[in-house]
């Protein structure tokens, strides 16, 4: 009733087997490999960090929350006092979650991306001396789109703090502004003994000199500008 059993048979079988499993093996070990390569691919794409303004991407198939114009990111770094500069100044490490989130996107739209650029701090990049970040890609015609997000968020003063360094004007009134409380700080004997408004006024202008001609050397001395000009900078 029983068959009998050929060990040849099974010897072909457990050979069949793990083949098999050979196969399998082999077959994540490529699809693990193809993965690394995709990996490396981005990596040196972001290291190098080439210009471009366009990605061949699937409109339709985008967050419109994610999708960005250069007036607005301008508009942002100018408040915040931060660069939004090519990848390759970048000089902190942009994390795994960042190159899962661009394979993805390409696997979704068949392409390789490119051009991409990051929205951060002046200190998070290696600038090129005459001296919380957010990956972007170009998608034409001035529009971003934003890929990943990641680090601590800024300060919540960081827009208040900044607001001098803005342009000219808002220096001006800062310097002003400064000068006029350090003069009601001043007490005016040290200086008169008289306490009219022309006592006032004359120290006033005194004192505007001297935190103006501060601000000035401060401002040669280190290099800095105003926002308006540094936002798209890769200059110190």
């Amino acid at each position: 009733m029983l068959k009998k059993t050929n060990i040849e048979e099974k010897l072909r079988a457990q050979r069949a087997r793990i083949n098999g499993e050979q196969n399998i093996l082999e077959q994540v070990q490529r699809i693990l490999d193809q993965e690394q390569q995709k990996e490396d691919l981005i990596t040196r794409e972001l290291h190098s960090g080439k210009e471009g303004d366009f990605n061949d991407l699937d409109i339709p198939k985008l967050d419109p929350g994610r999708i960005y114009h250069l007036d607005e990111i301008k508009t942002i770094c100018i408040d915040y006092r931060l660069r939004f500069l090519a990848t390759r100044y970048f000089k902190g490490k942009i994390p795994p979650e960042a190159l899962i989130e661009i394979k993805a996107l390409e696997k979704e739209h068949h392409t390789a991306l490119k051009g991409f650029k990051i929205l951060a701090p002046s200190k998070l990049f290696k600038l090129e001396n005459p001296d919380d970040p957010l990956l972007f890609a170009p998608i034409g015609n001035g529009y971003y789109y934003l890929i990943h997000k990641w680090g601590n968020d800024l300060h919540p003063l960081r827009r208040l703090l900044v607001l001098p360094f803005r342009n000219l004007l808002n220096l001006m009134i800062t310097v002003l502004l400064v000068s006029w409380v350090c003069t009601r700080l001043m007490p005016m004997g040290m200086f008169t003994p008289e306490k009219d408004p022309a006592s006032f006024w004359l120290i006033y202008m005194f004192m505007f000199k001297m935190i103006g001609g501060i601000v000035i050397y401060y401002g040669f001395a280190a290099g800095k500008n105003f926002n308006t000009q540094i936002w798209n900078s890769k200059y110190m």
